[in-house]
């Protein structure tokens, strides 16, 4: 990606961020081949921190990509802040209102448009006391569907340690190990051409956390839990039921990530 083709505040973001975050962290990554240089792309992200934003952000920029993120809309109404993350192109997301479908129509274009879109299926940084993936919404599989781009998975580990958000606990260390890894595109094909029925999202929201689930497992170490269990219960026995109260066996009908 050409610094000229930045523009003057997606260059700023870098110039003020990137080297805070080559001091903080000792990264460990892989699989930047796997992101296309050019072209729509949907990158999947698993959620652990508020930290890990930045640090995906980063994984992403290096890999020859601006991200656009999918994020919450509040973070769009500060003073400054709404403004200049409009600035650097980011998506804000409705959720719950009649303003959700906004957030798609925008991640749409995006992509259309070439962009690198990065969307949490989770929604919300994962709830499992282990920070396993928990079960996902279909807004990755709804903009899979519309713009038939590749949707690239892409595992985070390590991010929880510069910002624990189970604690709220920030420990800004120098040299705080990250990995992050991309895989191969995820291959949706098996659903090509079919309905966007909630049977049909909720089918590939469920493969894209798979695969999610399986390489953070490669990451870690050891055999990861299923995202649920048959009752509708997460594997661990934690709830499984949406942000908005839906159970697990429910999908979701909004356009937000």
């Amino acid at each position: 990606m050409a610094g000229r083709r930045l523009g003057f505040w997606r260059r700023f973001a870098v110039v003020v961020l990137k080297p805070p975050l080559t001091l903080l962290t000792r990264r460990t990554w892989h699989g930047m081949e796997h992101i296309p240089k050019q072209g729509g792309v949907i990158l999947a992200v698993n959620h652990i921190s508020d930290a890990d934003p930045m640090v995906s952000a980063h994984f992403i920029y290096d890999s020859g990509r601006w991200p656009q993120f999918l994020g919450k809309h509040t973070l769009f109404t500060v003073p400054l802040l709404g403004w200049f993350l409009r600035q650097v192109r980011q998506i804000p997301v409705y959720r719950n209102s009649t303003d959700a479908v906004k957030a798609l129509h925008a991640a749409i274009e995006a992509v259309e448009t070439g962009g690198a879109v990065v969307i949490y299926p989770e929604g919300t940084i994962t709830r499992e006391p282990d920070l396993w993936p928990m079960r996902g919404k279909t807004g990755v599989a709804r903009l899979a569907m519309e713009t038939g781009a590749p949707v690239v998975p892409v595992c985070v580990w390590g991010a929880e340690r510069l910002f624990d958000s189970r604690t709220n606990k920030a420990r800004p260390v120098p040299r705080t190990p990250v990995t992050v890894v991309a895989g191969p595109p995820i291959d949706l094909s098996r659903w090509a051409g079919q309905p966007p029925s909630a049977n049909t999202l909720t089918e590939m929201t469920e493969h894209v956390m798979l695969v999610l689930r399986d390489m953070l497992a490669q990451i870690r170490g050891g055999t990861p839990p299923p995202l649920y269990g048959r009752n509708g219960r997460n594997g661990n026995g934690s709830s499984g039921s949406d942000a908005d109260g839906r159970t697990a066996g429910t999908a979701r009908t909004d356009g937000a990530a």
